[in-house]
C-alpha cells in the first residue's frame, strides 16, 4: 500500500517543538507520531509531505532510519494512495480499503483513500479545488483522534503509552535486586541496567524500558511510562504516570506526565510536570515547573501575543530545543520557553520567553547567534556529534519561523 503522511498547515500550533522538526516527528507514547502511523498502516511505499524547509530534515534524519522506500513531497501517481494526517494520535489497525473514501473531523481531513494523479502538498496547504474535492468522497467513521496543540500530546500521553504497549511482543524480565509489580505489564529491552532497589510499578499501566537504558538504584517508575533507548534515570528518582523519556536523556528528581524528546538533561532534583520538553535542553539543579494555579482554574499559554486557552487545569511548560535553564529556575504554570533560550534569573522568569532570548536579572536581550552556535556545538561534542551544515540550516530556519509565529 502506498501511504502518504502529511504534516499539514497546523504545524505552528505545536511551537516551539515544530521549529526544528516536522509535526509527525513529535514524541507521543513510546515513539513518534510517525512511528505509530507506520506501525498501524504497514506501507509498502511511503511519501512524506512536509513544509519545504523540512525536506532536509526528512532526508538527513528520517530516510536513513526507514526500512520502506520513501519519497518526500512528490505528487501522487495513478496508483491508489492512503493519505494520513501526521497529527493523528490514535487510530485503529486499518481495514483493507479498495474504494475511495474520506474520514474527517472538525479540523478537516484525517484520512483519505483515493486515486488522484498529480495531487501535491501544495494542493493540501493551499486548499485547492483538487484537495477540496476529496471532501466529497464517501465518508467513513473510524475511531481516530488528532492533536491540535502541543498540550494535546501531554493530555493523551498515558493513553498513548497504553495503546503502544499492546503492539509489543512480551519479553521475560531479567532477574536481579529490583522489585516489579504486575510483570505482565512490564517490557524491558536488551542490555538494560536495573539498579538495586529500583521499583517498576505497572499496577496502573505499562512500564516500557528500551534497550541500553539505565535505571538508577532505588528509582521508582510508575506506569504508564516509557524510557527510551540509552536514556538514564538517576538514583532515587520518581517517574510518574504519563511520562515519556526520549533517547539519550538523563533524568532525575520527580517527573510526572511529561515528555522529553531526546538528548535532554534534568539529572538533579526538581519537579517537571505536565510539560513538553524539546531536544538538547538542560535543567539546572533544583529547576522546577509549576503545573497548577493556586486558583485551580484552567490554564492559558501564550505562543504569540494572544493567550490560548488549553482547557487544562494541570499544565506545566513548553520548552523548545537547545534551551538552557540555570540552577534553581522556577517556571510558572503555563510557561512558553522558545527555541535556543538562555534563562538565568534569580527571580521568577516571565511565562512567555520568545526563541533566541538571553534572559538574566538585568533583563532580556537577543541571544547572539554566534554565541548560541558555540554553545550548541559544545553540547554536540559532549555527545560525540559534530555541528554540521544541516544543523546550521535548521537553526536558521527555526529563528525565522519563531520570529513569525511568536509575533502573531
Amino acid at each position: 500500500m502506498h501511504v502518504v503522511i502529511f504534516e499539514g498547515s497546523r504545524w505552528s500550533t505545536f511551537a516551539p517543538a515544530t521549529f526544528t522538526r516536522p509535526g509527525f516527528c513529535l514524541l507521543s507514547g513510546t515513539g513518534t507520531l510517525l512511528d505509530r502511523l507506520l506501525r498501524k498502516s504497514q506501507p509498502t511505499r511511503l511519501t512524506l509531505w512536509v513544509r519545504p524547509e523540512m525536506v532536509g530534515f526528512c532526508r538527513e534524519r528520517l530516510l536513513p532510519q526507514l526500512s520502506v522506500p520513501t519519497q518526500i513531497n512528490t505528487p501522487l501517481d495513478d496508483q491508489p494512495a492512503l493519505l494520513l494526517s501526521g497529527r493523528t494520535m490514535e487510530m485503529p489497525n486499518l481495514p483493507t480499503m479498495r474504494d475511495p473514501a474520506v474520514a474527517m473531523d472538525n479540523h478537516g481531513v484525517s484520512l483519505v483513500h483515493c486515486v488522484s494523479p498529480g495531487l501535491s502538498p501544495r494542493d493540501m496547504t493551499q486548499h485547492t479545488d483538487a484537495w477540496l474535492s476529496l471532501h466529497e468522497l464517501p465518508q467513513i467513521n473510524l475511531p481516530m483522534r488528532r492533536a491540535n496543540y502541543l498540550w494535546d500530546l501531554i493530555a493523551g500521553n498515558q493513553q498513548a503509552i497504553v495503546a503502544d504497549f499492546k503492539d509489543r511482543t512480551p519479553r521475560p524480565i531479567p532477574p536481579g535486586p529490583h522489585h516489579v509489580i504486575q510483570p505482565d505489564q512490564v517490557w524491558i529491552g536488551d542490555e538494560v541496567k536495573l539498579g538495586p532497589g529500583c521499583v517498576l510499578d505497572a499496577s496502573q499501566g505499562p512500564v516500557v524500558i528500551e534497550a541500553n537504558a539505565t535505571i538508577g538504584a532505588n528509582a521508582v517508575l510508575i506506569g504508564p511510562c516509557w524510557i527510551g533507548p540509552w536514556a538514564a534515570i538517576t538514583a532515587v528518582s520518581l517517574i510518574r504516570p504519563g511520562t515519556s523519556i526520549g533517547p539519550h536523556c538523563k533524568i532525575g528528581g520527580e517527573v510526572s506526565n511529561s515528555l522529553f524528546i531526546a538528548n535532554s538533561n534534568k539529572p538533579h532534583d526538581g519537579f517537571v510536570g505536565d510539560s513538553f520538553i524539546g531536544e538538547w535542553v538542560n535543567f539546572g539543579a533544583g529547576s522546577t515547573t509549576s503545573n497548577l494555579k493556586n486558583t485551580y482554574s484552567n490554564i492559558s499559554i501564550s505562543i504569540g501575543d494572544k493567550p490560548i486557552p488549553t482547557g487544562r487545569q494541570f499544565m506545566g511548560s513548553l520548552v523548545g530545543d537547545h534551551t538552557k535553564l540555570a540552577i534553581g529556575t522556577r517556571l510558572m504554570t503555563g510557561s512558553y520557553i522558545g527555541c535556543c533560550c538562555m534563562v538565568a534569573t534569580s527571580t521568577l522568569p516571565p511565562t512567555r520567553i520568545p526563541s533566541f532570548t538571553f534572559l538574566t536579572d538585568q533583563g532580556a536581550s537577543p541571544y547572539d547567534r554566534d554565541k548560541a552556535r558555540e554553545m550548541m556545538s559544545a553540547v554536540y561534542r559532549r555527545r560525540q556529534r559534530q555541528w554540521e551544515p544541516f544543523d546550521e540550516e535548521l537553526i536558521n530556519y527555526a529563528a525565522a519561523a519563531a520570529a513569525q509565529i511568536e509575533r502573531s
